[in-house]
C-alpha cells in the first residue's frame, strides 16, 4: 500500500525550511529568488514520504509517463550511489542536469575538492520551490559556488558563469539526473549547449588574451616615443562643455546620416571611430576627433589616403598600432597605461584619461563624456545587422573585397555569408525603431556595456542612429530632430584653438624616457638571472625530497630568490602583462595541488617543485622577450620617427636629430 502523498507546506511547520534556502538565495541570485517566490505552494509538486523518511515525488514526465524522481525507499542512499558514479578527480566544475528534490545535490556538492563549484540546470521553477521546501540546501546557496541556471539566455547566463570561467576551463564534467530531464528534455538540452558554448567562448577569450598580450605590449613600447612627447589628454578635459557631440560610428546605417553630417561641420564635435573615417572623408565630412585601439597593423589602411586629417585629433589608447600612430598628420593624444607606466616611473608615465574602451566607438563615446558635450549623440550605432549587414559602404573590408565581386557575388552577399557563419550565435534585439534585429553574442556583449555607459553619465545621451539596436538609456530620436533640437548654433572657435597652440612633437622627455627604459632592460636582466639560479635550485631540491635536512636548508635560498620574483615587484608585473601564460599555469598547478587526492609529503612536494619550475621557467622566457621589446622602444626613443609633423610649433623642444 503506497504512503499518502503531503503537500510540501507540510514538511516543516511554517515551511521555515523553504524560508531559510530562499534567504539565501535572495543573496547570491535575487532574480531567481523573485521568479520562485512566485511560484504558489499548490503549484510546486506534491510529496511522498519515504522509508527512511526523507521525501521523494512522482512528475508527469513531457511525454505522459509517472516516474518518481527518487528512490521510494531511500533516497539518501540512491544519491550516495549517483554521486560516486561521476568524475571528479581533476574537475573543477560539475554540471548536472537535473535538479530533483536536491539530494544527489548535496551529496555530489559535499565530494567537491578545493574551490571547484556545481552548475545546476533546471527550467522548471516548480521543481525548484519543491526542492527548496523539502531539502536542506544551504550549504550548497550559502557556499558561494552554486549556481542554478533555469534558461538559455546567453545574457544571464554568461553573467553567472564568468566569475568562474578559469576553473571550467581547468575541467567541467557534465551528470545527468535522468527523471529530472525528462519534465522537460528540449530545455535541459539547449540550456547544457549554451553552458557548453560559453566554455568554448572563455577558452577563446583566454587564448585571445594570453595570445595577444605580447603583441599589446609591443604596441605600447613603440607607442612609449610617442607617449613621451606627445602631451597628456588633459587639456581636453571639459574643453566642449555644453556643446552636441555626434559620436559617429561605422554600423551599416550610417549611409542614411551621411547627408545631415556634412551640414553639422562646427555645430556639433563629430567624434568618429577608425572604421568610419573613410566614408566620412569621402563625402567631405572632415571628423574633429578621430578614436583608435586596434592593434593590428592593417588597421594604418583606415588612415591612407583619406585625405587631410591636420586638423582632425587622434586619441588613441597606446596599444594601438604603432604605424598609425608614428604616420598621424594631426595632433594626438594617447590614454594613460598602466604599462607604460610601470616602464616610464610614475613622473614620465602617470597620465588621466578615459577609461578603455571595449570598441573603439566605446572610447568615442568615453571621450564626448570626457569634453564635456551635451547632450552625446550616437549615429551608426548599429550593434546589429541592420540589412543584414555589418558595415557601412566604403569600409576598408569593402574594399578589400572589390576582387571577389560579380554578379552573382554582391557585397550583399558577402556581408550576410559573414553573419551566417555565426548562425550559433546569433540572436535577435529590439531596434532603435521596435523592430527586430539580428544580433550576435559579441555585438550584444557591446551593447550591455554601451547601456552601463549610458547609466553612468548624467548626460542627455540620443540615440539618432537610422536603424540599429535600442540602448536602454538612450532617448531614440531621428537625426532629423535631434539636429533641429540641440544643433542650431556655431560653437566658438577659440574652443578648437589649443590645436594650433599646442606643441603636439616635444622630444625634450625623450632622453629621460630612454634612461627608464634602459633601467626596466637591467631590472628584467637581473629577474632573469634570478630565474636561472631558481631552476638551478629547484632541480637540486627534486634530488634532496628524501633528505629532510637537506632539502629543508636548499628550501631556505629558494624562498628568498622567490621574493625577487614575486608578483609584487615591478619586473614581475612587467612581464605578466606581456606574457600572461606563466601565471594561468601557476593558477593551474596551484589548483591541481589544491584539489588532488590526499597524497604522502614527498608526492606534495614533487608536484610543487614541477609548478614551481614551470612557472619560472615562463616568468624567465618572458623576460627574454620583453627585453627585446625594449631594446626596440630604446631605438625608437634614440632616434624618433619624423613621419608625423616635422616643425615644432612655437615653445616646443629641441628636434632630435
Amino acid at each position: 500500500m503506497p504512503l499518502p502523498e503531503i503537500h510540501p507546506t507540510e514538511v516543516v511547520p511554517g515551511n521555515a525550511l523553504f524560508v531559510r534556502n530562499m534567504r539565501l538565495l535572495w543573496r547570491h541570485d535575487p532574480q531567481l529568488a523573485l521568479r520562485l517566490d512566485a511560484v504558489a505552494d499548490h503549484e510546486r509538486f506534491p510529496l511522498e514520504p519515504t522509508r527512511s523518511e526523507a521525501w521523494t515525488a512522482r512528475i508527469t514526465t513531457a511525454d505522459g509517463k509517472s516516474v518518481y524522481l527518487h528512490s521510494r525507499h531511500d533516497p539518501a542512499d540512491e544519491a550516495r550511489q549517483w554521486a560516486s558514479a561521476v568524475e571528479i578527480e581533476d574537475k573543477y566544475c560539475i554540471v548536472v542536469s537535473g535538479a530533483g528534490l536536491g539530494h544527489h545535490l548535496k551529496e555530489l556538492f559535499a565530494r567537491l575538492k578545493g574551490d571547484a563549484f556545481m552548475v545546476c540546470i533546471e527550467p522548471s521553477l516548480r521543481l525548484l520551490a519543491t526542492a527548496l521546501a523539502c531539502v536542506d540546501l544551504t550549504p550548497l546557496l550559502a557556499s558561494g559556488r552554486f549556481v542554478i541556471l533555469t534558461d538559455a539566455d546567453k545574457s544571464r547566463l554568461h553573467g553567472h558563469l564568468h566569475p568562474h570561467s578559469s576553473l571550467m576551463l581547468l575541467g567541467t564534467q557534465f551528470a545527468h539526473h535522468a527523471p529530472s530531464r525528462r519534465l522537460d528534455p528540449a530545455a535541459h538540452d539547449a540550456i547544457q549547449q549554451a553552458v557548453g558554448e560559453f566554455i568554448a567562448f572563455a577558452r577563446m577569450s583566454l587564448m585571445t588574451l594570453v595570445g595577444n598580450s605580447l603583441i599589446t605590449c609591443r604596441n605600447v613600447a613603440m607607442n612609449l616615443v610617442t607617449y613621451a612627447r606627445t602631451p597628456p589628454i588633459d587639456l581636453l578635459c571639459q574643453r566642449f562643455a555644453g556643446d552636441p557631440a555626434i559620436v559617429i560610428s561605422a554600423g551599416p546605417s550610417l549611409s542614411k546620416s551621411m547627408d545631415q553630417l556634412a551640414s553639422l561641420k562646427g555645430r556639433a564635435v563629430l567624434c568618429a571611430v577608425q572604421t568610419a573615417l573613410r566614408p566620412l572623408m569621402e563625402r567631405g565630412i572632415v571628423p574633429d576627433f578621430v578614436t583608435s585601439l586596434d592593434f593590428h597593423e592593417m588597421s594604418r589602411k583606415y588612415f591612407e589616403d583619406v585625405g587631410d586629417l591636420s586638423r582632425t585629433h587622434l586619441v588613441a589608447e597606446p596599444k594601438a598600432a604603432h604605424p598609425v600612430i608614428d604616420a598621424y598628420p594631426g595632433p594626438v593624444s594617447l590614454l594613460g597605461n598602466d604599462w607604460a607606466r610601470l616602464v616610464l616611473g610614475d613622473e614620465l608615465g602617470a597620465r588621466g584619461g578615459l577609461a578603455a574602451g571595449a570598441t573603439v566607438a566605446h572610447l568615442a563615446f568615453y571621450l564626448a563624456v570626457y569634453l564635456g558635450c551635451d547632450p552625446i549623440i550616437f549615429v551608426g550605432q548599429d550593434l546589429a545587422f541592420t540589412g543584414h549587414v555589418f558595415y557601412v559602404p566604403g569600409v576598408e573590408i569593402h574594399r578589400a573585397w572589390r576582387s571577389e565581386l560579380n554578379r552573382f557575388h554582391t557585397m550583399e552577399h558577402l556581408e550576410w555569408e559573414r553573419i551566417a557563419r555565426n548562425r550559433p550565435i546569433l540572436r535577435r534585439v529590439t531596434g532603435n525603431d521596435g523592430s527586430m534585429l539580428y544580433s550576435d553574442e559579441l555585438l550584444f556583449t557591446y551593447l550591455e556595456q554601451f547601456e552601463k555607459d549610458v547609466a553612468a553619465v548624467d548626460r542627455r545621451i540620443i540615440n539618432a542612429t537610422e536603424g540599429g539596436a535600442r540602448i536602454r538609456g538612450a532617448a531614440a530620436m531621428s537625426l532629423a530632430e535631434t539636429v533641429e533640437r540641440f544643433c542650431g548654433r556655431e560653437i566658438e572657435p577659440d574652443r578648437f584653438a589649443y590645436r594650433e597652440a599646442t606643441c603636439w612633437r616635444n622630444d625634450s622627455h625623450l632622453p629621460a624616457a630612454l634612461g627608464e627604459v634602459n633601467a626596466r632592460r637591467a631590472e628584467l636582466e637581473e629577474a632573469e638571472g634570478v630565474c636561472e639560479e631558481l631552476l638551478r635550485l629547484l632541480d637540486e631540491l627534486s634530488g634532496l625530497i628524501h633528505d629532510p635536512p637537506k632539502f629543508n636548508h636548499t628550501l631556505i635560498r629558494v624562498d628568498e630568490l622567490r621574493t625577487r620574483v614575486h608578483h609584487d615587484t615591478r619586473p614581475y608585473r612587467i612581464v605578466n602583462a606581456a606574457s600572461q601564460l606563466a601565471e594561468f599555469r601557476r593558477y593551474t598547478a596551484d589548483r591541481r595541488i589544491n584539489a588532488a587526492a590526499e597524497t604522502d609529503g614527498a608526492d606534495r612536494a614533487r608536484r610543487q617543485i614541477a609548478r614551481d619550475v614551470e612557472f619560472i621557467t615562463g616568468v624567465r622566457d618572458g623576460a627574454r622577450e620583453v627585453k627585446v621589446i625594449l631594446s626596440e622602444a630604446a631605438d625608437r626613443l634614440r632616434h624618433p620617427p619624423r613621419l608625423g609633423i616635422e616643425a615644432p610649433a612655437p615653445g616646443c623642444g629641441e628636434t632630435a636629430g
